[in-house]
Protein backbone atom coordinates (compact mmCIF):
# COMPACT_ATOMS: atom_id res chain seq x y z
CA UNK A 1 0.00 0.00 0.00
CA UNK A 2 3.24 1.99 -0.04
CA UNK A 3 3.29 4.84 -2.55
CA UNK A 4 5.91 8.19 -2.52
CA UNK A 5 4.10 10.99 -1.53
CA UNK A 6 4.15 13.55 -4.89
CA UNK A 7 5.71 17.41 -3.30
CA UNK A 8 3.15 19.78 -4.56
CA UNK A 9 4.37 23.58 -5.03
CA UNK A 10 3.72 25.76 -2.33
CA UNK A 11 1.58 25.64 0.45
CA UNK A 12 3.45 24.96 3.52
CA UNK A 13 5.60 28.18 4.12
CA UNK A 14 8.19 26.27 6.53
CA UNK A 15 11.36 25.49 4.73
CA UNK A 16 11.94 21.84 6.14
CA UNK A 17 14.48 20.60 3.16
CA UNK A 18 17.49 22.78 4.94
CA UNK A 19 20.99 21.79 5.17
CA UNK A 20 22.60 20.57 8.58
CA UNK A 21 25.97 21.61 9.45
CA UNK A 22 28.79 19.04 10.55
CA UNK A 23 28.16 18.36 13.91
CA UNK A 24 30.38 20.85 16.14
CA UNK A 25 28.94 23.46 14.53
CA UNK A 26 26.14 26.25 15.78
CA UNK A 27 22.58 24.58 16.84
CA UNK A 28 20.54 24.44 14.10
CA UNK A 29 16.68 24.92 13.86
CA UNK A 30 13.89 25.00 11.38
CA UNK A 31 13.24 28.28 10.36
CA UNK A 32 9.73 29.07 11.80
CA UNK A 33 7.63 31.15 8.35
CA UNK A 34 6.94 34.62 8.54
CA UNK A 35 4.25 35.66 11.31
CA UNK A 36 2.73 39.19 12.64
CA UNK A 37 4.59 39.55 16.39
CA UNK A 38 1.11 38.84 17.80
CA UNK A 39 0.65 35.70 15.99
CA UNK A 40 1.87 31.85 16.50
CA UNK A 41 2.06 30.46 13.40
CA UNK A 42 0.15 26.99 13.32
CA UNK A 43 -1.98 28.06 16.21
CA UNK A 44 -5.36 30.04 16.23
CA UNK A 45 -6.87 32.78 18.31
CA UNK A 46 -5.69 36.14 19.74
CA UNK A 47 -2.96 36.78 22.25
CA UNK A 48 -0.32 34.03 21.12
CA UNK A 49 2.89 35.12 20.18
CA UNK A 50 5.74 34.75 17.91
CA UNK A 51 7.33 30.85 18.86
CA UNK A 52 10.84 30.01 18.51
CA UNK A 53 11.94 26.89 16.08
CA UNK A 54 12.39 24.09 17.23
CA UNK A 55 16.22 22.31 16.83
CA UNK A 56 17.25 19.54 14.64
CA UNK A 57 20.48 18.55 16.07
CA UNK A 58 23.00 20.17 18.64
CA UNK A 59 26.19 21.37 17.32
CA UNK A 60 28.99 19.85 20.18
CA UNK A 61 29.39 23.29 21.56
CA UNK A 62 26.04 24.25 21.67
CA UNK A 63 24.32 24.87 24.80
CA UNK A 64 20.94 22.73 24.93
CA UNK A 65 17.82 24.23 23.61
CA UNK A 66 15.95 26.51 27.00
CA UNK A 67 12.34 26.72 28.09
CA UNK A 68 10.45 28.52 25.51
CA UNK A 69 8.70 31.61 27.81
CA UNK A 70 5.81 32.21 24.83
CA UNK A 71 2.84 30.10 24.52
CA UNK A 72 0.52 29.75 21.71
CA UNK A 73 -2.98 30.38 22.91
CA UNK A 74 -5.11 29.04 20.20
CA UNK A 75 -5.42 25.81 18.82
CA UNK A 76 -2.86 24.70 16.55
CA UNK A 77 -3.83 24.36 12.81
CA UNK A 78 -3.34 20.11 13.39
CA UNK A 79 -5.45 19.86 15.49
CA UNK A 80 -8.23 21.27 13.67
CA UNK A 81 -7.37 19.64 10.60
CA UNK A 82 -7.55 16.16 12.31
CA UNK A 83 -11.02 16.48 13.83
CA UNK A 84 -9.61 15.96 17.49
CA UNK A 85 -12.50 17.41 19.50
CA UNK A 86 -14.67 14.94 17.43
CA UNK A 87 -12.06 11.98 17.97
CA UNK A 88 -11.24 12.73 21.68
CA UNK A 89 -15.22 12.41 23.11
CA UNK A 90 -14.64 8.69 22.20
CA UNK A 91 -10.97 8.15 23.05
CA UNK A 92 -8.18 10.15 25.13
CA UNK A 93 -5.58 7.15 25.22
CA UNK A 94 -5.84 6.15 28.45
CA UNK A 95 -4.41 2.51 29.78
CA UNK A 96 -1.86 2.54 26.89
CA UNK A 97 1.73 3.70 26.30
CA UNK A 98 3.35 5.11 24.09
CA UNK A 99 7.17 4.57 23.91
CA UNK A 100 9.12 7.62 22.14
CA UNK A 101 12.99 6.43 20.84
CA UNK A 102 14.03 9.90 20.45
CA UNK A 103 16.26 12.20 22.07
CA UNK A 104 14.73 11.98 25.37
CA UNK A 105 11.55 13.09 26.83
CA UNK A 106 12.04 16.15 29.73
CA UNK A 107 9.69 14.98 32.82
CA UNK A 108 9.47 18.88 33.71
CA UNK A 109 6.63 19.59 31.15
CA UNK A 110 3.51 20.40 33.03
CA UNK A 111 1.12 18.57 30.07
CA UNK A 112 2.95 15.43 30.41
CA UNK A 113 3.36 15.48 34.14
CA UNK A 114 3.07 12.08 35.57
CA UNK A 115 2.71 10.70 32.64
CA UNK A 116 6.71 10.07 31.56
CA UNK A 117 8.56 6.88 32.95
CA UNK A 118 11.96 7.49 31.11
CA UNK A 119 14.85 4.54 30.51
CA UNK A 120 18.46 5.35 31.85
CA UNK A 121 18.78 8.79 30.68
CA UNK A 122 16.00 9.44 28.92
CA UNK A 123 14.72 11.78 30.95
CA UNK A 124 17.31 14.08 30.41
CA UNK A 125 16.71 15.87 26.35
CA UNK A 126 18.78 18.10 25.66
CA UNK A 127 17.59 18.68 22.06
CA UNK A 128 13.69 19.01 22.89
CA UNK A 129 12.72 16.79 19.46
CA UNK A 130 11.48 14.33 21.92
CA UNK A 131 9.71 16.60 24.14
CA UNK A 132 8.46 18.65 21.23
CA UNK A 133 7.18 14.77 19.76
CA UNK A 134 5.77 13.06 23.30
CA UNK A 135 3.94 16.81 23.24
CA UNK A 136 2.05 16.05 20.46
CA UNK A 137 1.18 12.55 20.92
CA UNK A 138 -0.10 13.04 24.80
CA UNK A 139 0.19 16.63 25.91
CA UNK A 140 -2.43 17.21 28.38
CA UNK A 141 -4.57 20.79 27.21
CA UNK A 142 -3.18 23.74 29.87
CA UNK A 143 -4.91 26.69 31.46
CA UNK A 144 -3.68 29.83 28.96
CA UNK A 145 -3.42 27.35 25.85
CA UNK A 146 -5.10 25.30 23.40
CA UNK A 147 -2.44 22.78 22.70
CA UNK A 148 -3.13 19.82 22.98
CA UNK A 149 -1.82 15.91 22.17
CA UNK A 150 -3.61 13.85 19.68
CA UNK A 151 -4.19 11.25 23.16
CA UNK A 152 -3.82 13.24 26.33
CA UNK A 153 -4.17 10.54 28.98
CA UNK A 154 -1.69 7.87 27.23
CA UNK A 155 1.48 6.99 29.38
CA UNK A 156 4.48 7.79 27.59
CA UNK A 157 7.74 5.68 28.04
CA UNK A 158 10.94 7.62 26.99
CA UNK A 159 14.05 6.00 25.72
CA UNK A 160 17.19 7.45 23.57
CA UNK A 161 17.63 7.11 20.19
CA UNK A 162 19.94 9.32 19.59
CA UNK A 163 23.60 10.85 21.38
CA UNK A 164 22.76 14.03 23.49
CA UNK A 165 23.43 15.64 20.76
CA UNK A 166 20.56 14.33 18.59
CA UNK A 167 22.56 12.46 16.47
CA UNK A 168 20.99 9.29 15.35
CA UNK A 169 22.77 5.64 15.41
CA UNK A 170 21.49 2.09 14.49
CA UNK A 171 22.47 0.68 17.94
CA UNK A 172 20.59 2.97 19.90
CA UNK A 173 17.46 3.16 17.91
CA UNK A 174 16.99 -0.80 17.60
CA UNK A 175 18.30 -1.00 21.28
CA UNK A 176 15.42 1.36 21.95
CA UNK A 177 12.38 -0.26 19.90
CA UNK A 178 13.76 -4.06 21.41
CA UNK A 179 13.04 -2.71 24.49
CA UNK A 180 10.00 -0.66 24.30
CA UNK A 181 8.55 -3.56 23.49
CA UNK A 182 9.62 -5.77 25.85
CA UNK A 183 8.44 -3.36 28.62
CA UNK A 184 4.74 -3.53 27.21
CA UNK A 185 4.42 -0.28 25.12
CA UNK A 186 1.29 -1.15 22.78
CA UNK A 187 3.05 1.75 20.28
CA UNK A 188 6.17 2.57 19.35
CA UNK A 189 7.10 6.12 18.20
CA UNK A 190 10.72 6.63 16.48
CA UNK A 191 11.42 10.07 15.75
CA UNK A 192 14.76 8.89 13.44
CA UNK A 193 14.80 8.15 9.70
CA UNK A 194 18.38 5.83 9.35
CA UNK A 195 19.54 5.54 5.81
CA UNK A 196 21.33 2.52 7.03
CA UNK A 197 20.98 -0.12 9.75
CA UNK A 198 18.30 -2.58 8.02
CA UNK A 199 19.31 -6.28 9.34
CA UNK A 200 19.22 -4.42 13.09
CA UNK A 201 16.37 -2.54 12.31
CA UNK A 202 13.97 -4.56 10.18
CA UNK A 203 14.98 -7.47 13.42
CA UNK A 204 14.01 -4.74 15.94
CA UNK A 205 10.79 -4.18 14.64
CA UNK A 206 9.99 -7.48 13.89
CA UNK A 207 10.60 -8.25 17.58
CA UNK A 208 8.13 -5.78 18.49
CA UNK A 209 5.20 -7.34 16.10
CA UNK A 210 5.64 -10.37 18.48
CA UNK A 211 5.12 -8.88 20.82
CA UNK A 212 1.65 -6.66 19.65
CA UNK A 213 3.70 -3.65 19.18
CA UNK A 214 3.23 -1.13 16.27
CA UNK A 215 6.06 0.58 15.62
CA UNK A 216 5.56 4.32 13.55
CA UNK A 217 8.39 5.70 11.95
CA UNK A 218 9.30 8.64 9.77
CA UNK A 219 9.23 7.77 5.35
CA UNK A 220 11.67 10.76 5.38
CA UNK A 221 14.12 12.79 7.21
CA UNK A 222 13.02 15.88 8.79
CA UNK A 223 16.25 17.45 7.46
CA UNK A 224 19.49 16.36 5.03
CA UNK A 225 23.00 16.98 6.74
CA UNK A 226 25.34 18.17 4.01
CA UNK A 227 27.64 15.47 4.25
CA UNK A 228 24.65 13.06 2.72
CA UNK A 229 23.58 15.17 0.20
CA UNK A 230 25.23 14.49 -3.51
CA UNK A 231 27.68 16.57 -5.31
CA UNK A 232 25.10 19.42 -6.52
CA UNK A 233 22.89 19.04 -3.31
CA UNK A 234 21.24 15.79 -4.29
CA UNK A 235 18.70 14.78 -1.66
CA UNK A 236 18.96 10.67 -0.71
CA UNK A 237 15.67 8.90 -1.88
CA UNK A 238 15.43 5.98 1.17
CA UNK A 239 14.85 3.78 1.84
CA UNK A 240 14.68 5.07 5.06
CA UNK A 241 14.92 2.84 8.36
CA UNK A 242 13.01 1.74 10.58
CA UNK A 243 9.96 2.70 8.71
CA UNK A 244 10.91 0.85 5.67
CA UNK A 245 10.80 -2.55 7.70
CA UNK A 246 8.03 -5.25 7.37
CA UNK A 247 5.01 -4.27 10.42
CA UNK A 248 6.35 -0.62 11.19
CA UNK A 249 4.04 2.43 9.83
CA UNK A 250 5.80 4.70 7.52
CA UNK A 251 4.56 8.15 7.37
CA UNK A 252 4.91 11.21 5.71
CA UNK A 253 4.14 14.95 6.63
CA UNK A 254 1.45 17.74 4.88
CA UNK A 255 1.28 21.18 5.90
CA UNK A 256 -1.33 23.72 6.44
CA UNK A 257 -1.98 24.08 2.46
CA UNK A 258 -2.19 20.48 2.38
CA UNK A 259 0.70 19.87 0.34
CA UNK A 260 4.74 18.90 1.45
CA UNK A 261 7.03 21.45 0.78
CA UNK A 262 8.30 21.79 -2.64
CA UNK A 263 12.56 21.07 -1.82
CA UNK A 264 11.44 18.61 1.45
CA UNK A 265 13.43 15.67 1.34
CA UNK A 266 11.99 12.45 -0.88
CA UNK A 267 10.11 10.09 1.12
CA UNK A 268 10.36 6.62 0.60
CA UNK A 269 7.13 4.44 -0.07
CA UNK A 270 5.05 5.93 2.52
CA UNK A 271 1.71 4.22 4.07
CA UNK A 272 0.53 7.03 5.71
CA UNK A 273 -0.08 11.24 5.63
CA UNK A 274 -0.37 13.19 8.90
CA UNK A 275 -0.12 17.01 9.77
CA UNK A 276 3.56 17.88 10.01
CA UNK A 277 4.20 21.35 9.30
CA UNK A 278 4.59 24.08 11.02
CA UNK A 279 3.62 22.07 14.31
CA UNK A 280 3.36 23.10 17.77
CA UNK A 281 4.10 21.46 20.88
CA UNK A 282 5.98 21.72 24.10
CA UNK A 283 9.70 22.04 24.83
CA UNK A 284 12.59 20.04 27.04
CA UNK A 285 10.86 22.38 30.46
CA UNK A 286 8.51 24.73 31.12
CA UNK A 287 4.73 25.03 29.56
CA UNK A 288 6.10 27.32 26.64
CA UNK A 289 5.86 26.07 23.04
CA UNK A 290 7.89 25.98 20.08
CA UNK A 291 7.09 25.53 16.29
CA UNK A 292 8.60 23.08 13.64
CA UNK A 293 8.29 21.00 10.82
CA UNK A 294 8.96 17.53 9.37
CA UNK A 295 7.80 13.81 8.71
CA UNK A 296 8.75 12.74 12.15
CA UNK A 297 6.29 15.20 13.73
CA UNK A 298 3.69 13.40 11.56
CA UNK A 299 4.97 10.43 12.62
CA UNK A 300 4.34 11.36 15.87
CA UNK A 301 0.41 12.31 15.03
CA UNK A 302 -0.02 8.67 13.31
CA UNK A 303 1.24 7.44 17.17
CA UNK A 304 -1.01 9.41 18.81
CA UNK A 305 -4.21 8.14 17.25
CA UNK A 306 -2.61 4.34 17.33
CA UNK A 307 -2.74 5.31 20.91
CA UNK A 308 -6.29 5.67 21.10
CA UNK A 309 -7.79 3.49 18.54
CA UNK A 310 -5.37 1.01 21.06
CA UNK A 311 -7.43 2.48 24.21
CA UNK A 312 -11.23 2.49 22.49
CA UNK A 313 -10.47 -1.24 20.59
CA UNK A 314 -8.48 -3.15 23.44
CA UNK A 315 -9.56 -6.42 21.26
CA UNK A 316 -7.12 -5.23 17.98
CA UNK A 317 -3.93 -6.65 17.18
CA UNK A 318 -1.30 -4.30 16.37
CA UNK A 319 -1.59 -5.68 12.50
CA UNK A 320 -5.64 -5.17 12.82
CA UNK A 321 -4.72 -1.21 14.46
CA UNK A 322 -2.58 -0.54 11.53
CA UNK A 323 -5.03 -1.73 9.01
CA UNK A 324 -7.80 0.22 10.32
CA UNK A 325 -6.02 3.50 9.97
CA UNK A 326 -5.24 2.67 6.52
CA UNK A 327 -9.07 1.47 5.74
CA UNK A 328 -10.03 5.03 7.09
CA UNK A 329 -7.64 7.20 5.50
CA UNK A 330 -8.51 10.33 4.09
CA UNK A 331 -8.20 8.73 -0.10
CA UNK A 332 -5.26 10.69 -1.71
CA UNK A 333 -1.70 10.73 -2.92
CA UNK A 334 -0.56 9.39 0.23
CA UNK A 335 -3.94 8.02 2.35
CA UNK A 336 -4.40 10.88 5.35
CA UNK A 337 -4.54 10.22 9.08
CA UNK A 338 -8.78 10.62 9.85
CA UNK A 339 -8.63 9.86 13.88
CA UNK A 340 -12.24 10.05 14.26
CA UNK A 341 -13.29 7.81 11.08
CA UNK A 342 -10.27 5.42 13.10
CA UNK A 343 -12.04 5.23 15.87
CA UNK A 344 -15.89 4.91 14.89
CA UNK A 345 -15.85 2.74 11.97
CA UNK A 346 -17.70 -0.43 12.35
CA UNK A 347 -15.50 -3.06 10.53
CA UNK A 348 -16.96 -6.44 9.97
CA UNK A 349 -14.31 -8.66 11.32
CA UNK A 350 -15.79 -11.88 9.99
CA UNK A 351 -14.30 -14.66 7.58
CA UNK A 352 -15.52 -16.06 4.89
CA UNK A 353 -15.81 -20.03 5.45
CA UNK A 354 -13.34 -21.71 3.45
CA UNK A 355 -15.50 -24.63 3.56
CA UNK A 356 -16.72 -25.65 -0.28
CA UNK A 357 -20.49 -24.78 -0.67
CA UNK A 358 -22.94 -27.69 -0.94
CA UNK A 359 -24.04 -29.07 -3.38
CA UNK A 360 -27.81 -27.75 -5.22
CA UNK A 361 -30.51 -30.52 -4.55
CA UNK A 362 -32.89 -31.36 -7.36
CA UNK A 363 -36.18 -32.41 -6.60
CA UNK A 364 -36.56 -36.26 -8.25
CA UNK A 365 -39.05 -36.49 -10.89
CA UNK A 366 -42.52 -36.35 -10.72
CA UNK A 367 -44.56 -39.94 -10.90
CA UNK A 368 -46.46 -39.39 -14.06
CA UNK A 369 -49.36 -41.82 -13.07
CA UNK A 370 -51.08 -39.59 -11.15
CA UNK A 371 -50.82 -36.68 -13.74
CA UNK A 372 -52.48 -39.61 -16.52
CA UNK A 373 -55.02 -40.68 -14.32
CA UNK A 374 -56.10 -36.98 -13.70
CA UNK A 375 -55.99 -36.18 -17.20
CA UNK A 376 -58.18 -39.15 -17.99
CA UNK A 377 -61.06 -37.81 -15.67
CA UNK A 378 -60.93 -34.74 -16.52
CA UNK A 379 -61.01 -36.00 -20.59
CA UNK A 380 -64.33 -38.73 -19.48
CA UNK A 381 -65.72 -35.40 -17.07
CA UNK A 382 -65.37 -33.13 -20.33
CA UNK A 383 -66.92 -35.71 -22.93
CA UNK A 384 -69.77 -36.21 -20.50
CA UNK A 385 -70.66 -32.35 -20.16
CA UNK A 386 -70.60 -31.97 -23.96
CA UNK A 387 -72.93 -35.28 -24.07
CA UNK A 388 -75.14 -33.76 -21.83
CA UNK A 389 -75.41 -30.57 -23.55
CA UNK A 390 -75.78 -31.97 -27.09
CA UNK A 391 -79.12 -33.97 -25.59
CA UNK A 392 -80.03 -30.83 -23.60
CA UNK A 393 -80.20 -29.30 -27.57
CA UNK A 394 -81.80 -31.70 -29.41
CA UNK A 395 -84.46 -33.37 -27.30
CA UNK A 396 -86.17 -30.11 -26.97
CA UNK A 397 -86.26 -29.78 -30.34
CA UNK A 398 -87.28 -33.13 -30.91
CA UNK A 399 -90.44 -32.91 -28.77
CA UNK A 400 -91.62 -29.95 -30.93
CA UNK A 401 -91.75 -32.35 -34.09
CA UNK A 402 -93.36 -35.18 -32.30
CA UNK A 403 -90.51 -37.30 -32.30
CA UNK A 404 -90.35 -40.55 -31.36
CA UNK A 405 -88.21 -43.56 -30.99
CA UNK A 406 -89.06 -46.21 -34.15
CA UNK A 407 -91.39 -48.97 -32.45
CA UNK A 408 -90.02 -52.58 -32.48
CA UNK A 409 -86.91 -51.20 -31.65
Amino acid sequence: MRNVMKSRGAGCVLAIAVVLPAVGGPAFALPAAPAAPSESPGADGPGATLLPPLPVRLGEDSPCTGISERTATGAAWSQTALGLSRAQRISRGGGVTVAVVDTGVSTGVPSLSGRVEAVDAAADDCVGHGTFAAGLIAAAPEKGSGITGVAPQAEILALRGTDDRGVPSVERVAAGIRTAADRGAQVIYVGQALRTGKAELTAAVAHATRRDALVVAPAAPDAVPREEQGPDGEMPEGPYWPAAAPGALAVVDFGPGGARQENAPPAHEPDLSAPGGEMVSVGPGGAGHYIGSGASLAAAGVAGTAALVRAYHPGLTAAEVTRRLLDTAYPSDTPRLDPYAALSLVQDRTEPSAQDPAPARMPPPADPAPRTRSLTIAAVGLTTVLLLAALAAVIPRGRARNWRPPAGR
